[in-house]
């Protein structure tokens, strides 16, 4: 999620302007500034808490923000979120940096760039980009970013569709999980931006990950982040669509590559929404939704 305009802007405070890595005792100032430039539906305190993942594991910072002046003058005018987690792929773990909440004052603009170029110096991380907007796509184009297949399915929650139920209790659903299903769902279970549910009919049981989404300035969407079992979820996506609907959401929003299948009656989005990845020897399958600002931050 990105502050546009970041690029043709000249403020001349470059030589006074600092690059610092964030640490947990400058988040409530980053909270600050991204509530009061960024994103104000979120306070101060949940732009600070989201920027702390929900999952454990060393991260060598919450990413870094831009900074003017010295001692109490000192202000935070540009912030650029990071979240890190280890990931399997292929069997052999690999670390992920998702680029996050990025935001520059205006008359700073012009040095919004040395932001992203310090997270990228980071060496040994796949880097993915969730989000991006505007003129940011063209950019991580250039610095090597590929596009992940985003083709995404438009589906109308109905009610009184399919036979089963949905569990919502967060316990349940912990105790029927196993294996890397359970994993998941801990490690994001305190997420901000993460709803949990846990589709069963008969002997089959589907858990599955969404956000609530924003489109037109309209949050009535339910975007699909993790389907631990497509099959599952293709014989029961009514069950699914049930529940979300009485949850005020009439629409669904599922990338193919989530949801596995096209869903009968959908309708493919003209254009869906970008989202990036840059690592080398890392295949488009490896990258998801998961463990990222999708998860963590409910703007």
């Amino acid at each position: 999620m990105l502050k546009e305009g970041l690029e043709g802007a000249h403020d001349g405070a470059r030589s006074r302007a600092r690059v610092e890595p964030i640490h947990d005792a400058d988040l409530p100032e980053v909270g600050a500034f991204l509530h009061a430039h960024l994103d104000p539906r979120l306070s101060a305190a949940q732009w600070a808490s989201a920027a702390v993942p929900t999952w454990p594991g060393q991260a060598p910072n919450h990413g870094f923000l831009l900074r003017v002046g010295d001692g109490p003058e000192a202000e935070v005018v540009g912030a650029q979120l990071a979240f890190y987690a280890e990931r399997p792929v292929a069997g052999n773990p690999v670390r992920f940096c998702n680029l996050a909440a990025w935001c520059v004052r205006e008359e700073h603009r012009s040095q919004g760039l040395r932001l992203l170029r310090a997270v990228l110096a980071q060496r040994g991380h796949v880097f993915t980009d969730l989000s991006p907007s505007g003129s940011v796509v063209a950019l991580n184009e250039r610095l090597g970013f590929r596009h992940l297949d985003t083709t995404t399915a438009l589906v109308a929650n109905l009610p009184g569709i399919g036979r089963g139920r949905v569990v919502t209790d967060l316990d349940e659903i912990d105790a029927r999980l196993e294996g890397e299903q359970q994993r998941i769902f801990r490690d994001h279970r305190g997420a901000a931006g993460a709803h949990h549910v846990l589709v069963l009919a008969g002997a089959e049981q589907c858990y599955v990950v969404y956000r609530r989404d924003r489109r037109r300035g309209l949050r009535l969407f339910a975007t699909l982040l993790h389907v631990g079992d497509p099959d599952v979820l293709a014989r029961h996506l009514g069950v699914l669509r049930r529940h979300l609907l009485a949850r005020g959401l009439p629409v669904t929003l599922a990338e193919l590559r989530v949801l596995g299948t096209r869903p009968a009656g959908s309708v493919l989005l003209e254009h869906p929404r970008p989202k990036m990845f840059r690592g080398p020897d890392v295949p488009a399958s490896a990258v998801d939704d998961l463990y990222s600002e999708l998860t963590l931050v409910a703007w």
